[in-house]
């Protein structure tokens, strides 16, 4: 077995539980055209490659590149691009894969995400669906609602571009390496959120502004962008509480008081 690279982040999958767990929530079928991110020696591939049409598959690490060309060299759906899936033109990819199924490197999991989903400004809507397996904390934010613990900039972001499911824990033990941390199979389903904001620049200003402190007040963290007399008052008008925190609000909320803000 190749020798995993701290440089790449890479913690390879071994448990077939949790890869059962990946190929049935991606729900392939055999039209299916599937982008793998740092697919490693080869475990998720070969799971993969039997049940789609085409599997484009982006590795980094050039001695795995090797291995995974001679382990696959028979299989005509499989294509292998060696790159860095940050500098990669994802429209530009061979057979156009409209599904991602993955074991991301947790060191570039944002930008990463900011790839496959874009951001309020920028959405990208390449993907139908998206099966990842991610560090369980990120897997927690992604999905977590309004009033949680875990609710972040990052959930609100999330949640206004895709339909975010958190699937199940995959514990460290899981991997070789063993990591650091638990990890988490979720899926997100890429769509227009059903409200249009006015100013999506605006939006995620004030998204980015309100969870800076997490503690503070909401009308704190956003009184260089308002006054806070008139964020009470528009709070009100809303039938929000005004001592409200960013983590207490859902995304639809964001969006009004947005709308309200920038009027």
């Amino acid at each position: 077995m190749a020798t995993p690279r701290k440089q790449f982040g890479q913690h390879w999958l071994k448990s077939e539980k949790a890869l059962a767990k990946i190929l049935a929530t991606a729900q392939l079928k055999l039209e299916d055209r599937v982008l793998e991110i740092g697919p490693g020696t080869g475990i998720l591939t070969v799971k993969i490659l039997p049940q789609v049409r085409s599997l484009v598959a982006v590795e980094i690490d050039r001695d795995l590149c090797v291995g995974l060309r001679q382990r696959f060299i028979k299989s005509t759906n499989f294509t292998l691009v060696e790159a860095d899936i940050l500098s990669l033109p994802l429209e530009a990819l061979p057979n156009s894969p409209h599904c991602v199924v993955a074991n991301i490197p947790y060191n570039i999991t944002s930008p990463i995400l900011e790839k496959l989903i874009g951001s309020i400004t920028k959405p990208i809507n390449q993907f139908d669906r998206i099966v990842l397996l991610v560090q369980k904390e990120i897997g927690q934010r992604l999905t977590a609602k309004p009033n949680h613990k875990a609710h972040s900039a990052l959930s609100v972001r999330s949640q206004f571009l895709a339909e975010c499911e958190f699937i199940c824990d995959v514990p460290a033990t899981a991997f070789y390496p063993v990591p650091k941390v638990d990890s988490a199979v979720v899926c997100l389903s890429p769509r227009p959120f059903a409200e249009v904001p006015k100013n999506p620049q605006f939006l995620e200003k004030i998204i980015h502004m309100g969870y800076l402190m997490r503690r503070k007040m909401l009308k704190n963290n956003l009184e260089l962008v308002c006054d806070r007399d008139r964020l009470t008052k528009i709070l009100q008008s809303m039938h929000i509480n005004p001592q409200v925190r960013a983590e207490d609000l859902s995304v639809s909320q964001w969006i009004e008081l947005s709308d309200l803000l920038s009027g």
